[in-house]
This record gives structure tokens, sequence and C-alpha cells, in this order.
């Protein structure tokens, strides 16, 4: 009767040498018991949940939200005085802008202007001085000198000068009398004034005050030629576009200004 050997097989160095040697001795029959080995268990983490906003979170966002707009329109709402972007926050917001046109209101507005330039009047021109004599010529006893002046006069309305009494306000019509137009300044322009000739009899010498009398009679002449030219006529009549487009900006719908 041929050997037999029941030899159980699992894994290790020392059961698979013990089945090694059953072969090498000769055994006719061998039973193998195989085994598995148990393998370490699995653990499985579960998936944490997205937890999902509460209410009173999305309120509060909301909130804020509505806060931040509400302070944005505000801040655009004050900023916005000019151009476009005032009549694009008058028609969002509907507001009116209203001023106040009573009748002391316009006189103050009008008399803070005070001096009101309107116009210049420029003359470019030679003016001649000289002393003479009744007897002797001028070669002898004369002193002669032209002055090529350059001035400018400048005229406007004193606003200053408004009465109450000239400004009469009813609902929106305005009606205004300016005071009389006047010349602020004619001068010379001492840096384009020159002396253009000046000669001196042999017997005499060159009179000092020659030159300043001859620039206070251009002075002089330069003021007349601004009243001939009509420089008080031009002042009236800018003076009181100006002021018609103040009072139009003020809200006036009708306005007569003389």
């Amino acid at each position: 009767m041929g050997k037999t050997v029941y030899h159980s097989m699992f894994y290790g160095k020392r059961k698979n040498a013990d089945f090694v040697d059953a072969i090498q001795e000769g055994f006719d029959t061998i039973y193998l018991r195989m085994g598995v080995r148990a393998m370490d268990p699995v653990i499985t983490i579960p998936e944490r949940r997205r937890s999902r906003p509460g209410v009173l979170t999305v309120l509060l966002a909301i909130c804020l939200g509505l806060l931040v707009g509400v302070g944005a329109f505000a801040i655009f709402l004050r900023e916005a005085t000019y151009g476009i972007w005032d009549r694009v926050a008058t028609r969002v917001s509907g507001r009116a802008l209203v001023f106040n046109v009573s009748q002391p209101t316009v006189v103050d507005r009008i008399q803070r202007l005070e001096r009101l330039e309107t116009v210049t009047y420029t003359m470019d021109k030679v003016v001649e001085g000289d002393r003479t004599s009744a007897i002797l010529p001028d070669f002898l006893v004369g002193d002669k000198l032209l002055l090529s002046v350059h001035g400018q006069a400048i005229a406007g309305v004193d606003l200053a000068q408004l009465q109450s009494s000239d400004v009469m306000v009813n609902g929106k019509t305005v009606h205004v009398h300016l005071p009389a137009a006047q010349i602020f300044v004619a001068a010379l322009d001492n840096g384009k004034t020159k002396v253009y000739s000046r000669s001196t009899g042999f017997f005499v010498q060159a009179d000092p005050d020659l030159e300043s009398q001859v620039r206070a009679r251009a002075e002089q002449e330069l003021h007349d030629s601004a009243i001939a030219a009509g420089i008080l006529d031009t002042a009236h009549k800018n003076a009181a576009s100006t002021l018609t487009t103040l009072l139009l900006s003020l809200g006036f719908e009708q306005v007569q200004v003389d």
C-alpha cells in the first residue's frame, strides 16, 4: 500500500518547505488543504455632506446687499449735480431743483457780482507834446516829443450800486434796472508805450516834465476815444446779457433787464 500524507498549504516559508520534502520522500498520494489568509478589513470613511446655508445667512446677505445699494444710490444722488449725471439723478429720483427767488435774494445775488467788467477797448496811436515860443523858432527854443502809446479802457457795470427798488419780482417774472455803465480803467501799457522821437532847440534843455504830461494827455484821449466808440453802450448790453443768463439759471421764466 502506498504512502499517503495530508498537508496543509498556507502562505509562509515553513509550510511550503514541508510540502517540498513530502514530494522528495516519494509519497504516492498527497492531499493538499489550501487556506486563504485573512485580509485586513476595509475601513470606509463616509463622505462629509456639505452643509447648506441656513435661511438666516441668506437673509443677512440680502440685507447687507440692500444696505450697500442704498448707500451707493444716496452718494450718487448727492454727488450728481452737474451735466448729464444731474439729469439722470433728477429723472431717477424725481427730485426738482428749487431756488429761492424772493426779491432780497435776487438783489443779493446780483450785488455779489460787484464790478462786472464786460468790454475792453484798446488804443494804439502817436500823441504829440511840445514847448514853443511865440517869438523864437522851435529849432532855437522849442521842445517837441512824440509818444507811441498803447493803452486799454475797461468798462462795465458796478452792480454793487444796485438798489432794492431796481429789482421787481412777480412769480416767475423778474425786471431789473441796471446802474449806468462806466469806465473802470483807462490806462497806458508802460511796457508798450515808448518815446518815438524827441527834438530840443539849441538854446534850451529837454523839459523833464514833458513826457509825463504827454502820457497824461494820452490817457485822457484813450478815455475819450473809448466813449466815442460806444464802449458804455456795449458794456450795458453785455452786462444785461450776463445778468439775464444768471436770472434764468435761478429759475425765472421771463427776465427783463434794462
